[in-house]
Formats: structure tokens, sequence, C-alpha cells
């Protein structure tokens, strides 16, 4: 099964000159816990709850006026429309994460969550491998 029988299509975004008020409010109304962050339909970023607590309220950031572009991961990992679901599920389990946009020619296209892919029962193995990986505990350094 291809990511584009999978993925969400309909995806909120955010841009970088949002502030992360807005992107929060997007995340609160949408349920979720990431945004990609676009200029146009070209993806340039993720934000996610986390990089807004850890870049922005535990710094003692203003909400209202800090841009999403100063807290946001522009180093994305991404799918295509044509990619397997087998592969994404090796791709999110090697990098840890539970969401992967998908780009088409550099335009974001949609969004694939591990869910999506535990839905499918061919897939659930993969899944379910990926999400352990994904939820493996980080060890403390002492």
């Amino acid at each position: 099964m291809k990511l584009r029988e999978l993925m969400t299509s309909e995806v909120q975004t955010c841009s970088p000159q949002d502030t992360v008020v807005e992107a929060a409010k997007i995340m609160r109304n949408i349920d979720v816990g990431i945004v990609p962050v676009c200029e146009g339909d070209r993806l340039v970023g993720v934000v996610t709850d986390r990089d807004i607590v850890l870049n922005v309220v535990s710094e003692g950031k203003d909400v209202n006026t800090t841009r999403v572009q100063n807290c946001m991961t522009s180093s994305v990992v991404t799918g295509t429309p044509d990619m397997d679901a087998h592969a994404a599920a090796d791709l999110m389990a090697e990098n840890q994460i539970r969401r992967l946009p998908v780009v088409d020619n550099g335009r974001l296209v949609g969004i694939v969550a591990i869910g999506d892919l535990a839905t499918i029962t061919i897939h659930e193995n993969e899944a379910g491998h990926a999400l352990s990986q994904i939820s493996e505990p980080s060890q403390p350094q002492h």
C-alpha cells in the first residue's frame, strides 16, 4: 500500500512568521502535537508542542511575539505519495518520529501518522515495530 492511500491530505499548516501562540491554537483545535510549517505550499519545517515548550516557554520568551521560525525544526524527514507503507514505517522507526509529512516535489501533500499504518492489517507488525522503536525510553545520563 502506498502513502497516498493512507495519508491525511487536508493538513493544517502554519507559516514561519506565525507566532507560537497561533501554532499552539492549531494544535489545540485539531488535537495534534505537530504542525507542518509552510511557505505557500512548500514545506520548510515542522513545529511541535515540545519545540514550543523547550525552545520558547522554558527560556522565558514571549509566546505572543516569538515566531514559529525561531523554534521550528527545519530539517524534516519526509515521505512521498508513492512510498510504500512498509518503507514509511521503517523510516519512522529509524528516525523515532510518529508523524511523517508527505511531499511531492517539495510541496506538502499530506501527513501520515503511525496510527494510520496500524489501521492496515498487513502493516500491523511494521507499525508496532516502528512504535516500539519510537517509544523506546532514553537512558538517563549519570
